[in-house]
């Protein structure tokens, strides 16, 4: 999830959803609030950590941190380096997540088509958006609500909080942020993200409670939407410049890989993409199989708990 994170089009909460770990990672977000106090007082630390799942947040979030760390260096040499091969990459890792997470439930039904349009909608219509943000003015007001937008984009799949950070012209700022550990700019970022969890995961968390499926078909179309985002072969037509004269991209023109190398002048690299996309592919639905035959294997061994537990207990005549 770091590792995607990092990369702008690309969301953690893509491989939050192919991995099997979405909708636990949703709801014990929610956990962090007012009811944590009350769990403390009831049953201490043994109580808290029980309540706010600790044993499966704390792993997950030491992953993402460490990856965000250490890949932060390697992204920005990839995306100004090898943009095309790393783009390929994610192209077939998103495009494999969405045949994963689109199977359709039991409980379909016609109308889910309806959501699943919302999100891809959604989905090209946000990062146009985003530049809207410096409008706010002051440095420290656009920090905080870059934060709070990116960091619930990075719970949707398909969304990338990389990418919409790219689009409000803060992704480079972070990335130097961390990079140079910058106390000050990463505090108002993070004061952003603790906001944008607080109130996101909430609505996440009800959605998925009370419109299952409805819902998985909204992210289904996030990830859909997402694609055009990752297609390697592209040529950027609208921008605006933001803080330091970087680049805002706005808009791109979507070519095929002869056509690029006629307009760009550039190398396609057409087999060096292609193969890294189905690389991303494979990826995705080798760890989608792990993760079905682990939550099997847990199915299996809770069933026959159960059975146990209903031979070991008496019953009356």
């Amino acid at each position: 999830m770091g590792a995607a994170d990092a990369v702008p089009g690309v969301s953690g909460g893509t491989i939050a959803f192919v991995t099997g770990i979405y909708e636990e990672l949703i709801h014990t977000i929610k956990r962090f609030g007012p009811s944590a106090f009350g769990a403390l007082k009831q049953g201490g630390v043994r109580g808290l950590v029980a309540h706010l799942n600790l044993r499966f947040l704390l792993p997950l979030m030491a992953g993402i941190l460490t990856s965000l760390i250490t890949v932060a260096h390697l992204v920005v040499w990839l995306l100004d380096s090898h943009p095309l091969l790393l783009n390929g990459f994610f192209f077939g890792l998103v495009a494999a997540s969405a045949l994963v997470v689109g199977k359709h439930p039991a409980d379909w039904r016609w109308w889910h088509m309806l959501p699943l349009a919302l999100g891809l909608v959604l989905a090209q219509a946000l990062p146009s958006l985003m530049p809207l943000v410096n409008a706010l003015g002051s440095p420290s007001l656009v920090l905080v609500v870059g934060g709070a937008i990116a960091i619930s984009a990075m719970l949707l799949p398909g969304v990338s909080g990389s990418f919409l950070l790219l689009s409000m012209g803060l992704y480079d700022v972070v990335m130097q942020g961390i990079r140079g550990f910058d106390v000050p700019l990463l505090g108002l970022f993070a004061l952003g993200c603790l906001v944008g969890l607080f109130t996101f995961s909430r609505l996440l968390s009800w959605l998925l409670r009370r419109h299952h499926t409805a819902t998985l078909q909204l992210l289904v179309g996030f990830i859909v939407g997402s694609l055009p985002i990752l297609w390697p072969w592209r040529e950027l037509t609208r921008y605006q410049l933001g803080s330091d004269n970087q680049v805002i991209p706005l808009d791109y023109r979507y070519l095929a890989p002869w056509d690029y190398s006629a307009v760009t002048g550039e190398a396609a690299q057409l087999v060096g993409v292609t193969l890294l996309a189905i690389l991303g592919m494979l990826v995705v639905l080798i760890v989608a199989r792990v993760g079905a035959s682990s939550a099997a294997r847990e199915d299996a061994n809770a069933s026959r708990s159960t059975r146990s537990a209903d031979k070991e207990t008496p019953h009356d005549a």
